[in-house]
């Protein structure tokens, strides 16, 4: 064997270990930020969710409150109206009261 052959071999020999090494590193890397990107797409959903739960609930809160509300404002707009028409109807009868009572007095 020539030293020029020795040398090819050696230059071969370290250079497709070399060689080898270079091609899957890549690979590997690809391989772990696919990873990656799969994890943080699921934490991002997950904070998407969280997130969406949070408005529901205040949304919910806000119009439960609003409801109630409106609830004891309608209540108490009723209660004012029957007071009001029941004052009217009680005034009304006594006046139809002495309306009919001056037609029923014997005529003197």
């Amino acid at each position: 064997m020539t030293a020029r052959t020795i040398a090819k071999v050696l230059v071969t020999a370290l250079a497709t270990p070399l060689l080898a090494a270079t091609l899957l590193t890549p690979s590997a890397v690809a391989q772990e930020t696919a990873k990656q990107d799969l994890k943080q797409a699921g934490h991002e959903t997950k904070d998407a969710t969280k997130k969406t739960g949070h408005a529901i609930a205040k949304g919910t809160k806000t119009g439960v409150r609003k409801t109630k509300n409106g609830t004891v404002k309608a209540y108490d707009k009723t209660k004012e109206g029957t007071k009001k028409v029941a004052h009217k109807t009680a005034k009304g009868t006594e006046k139809a009261a002495d309306k009919v009572e001056d037609k029923t007095q014997p005529n003197n």
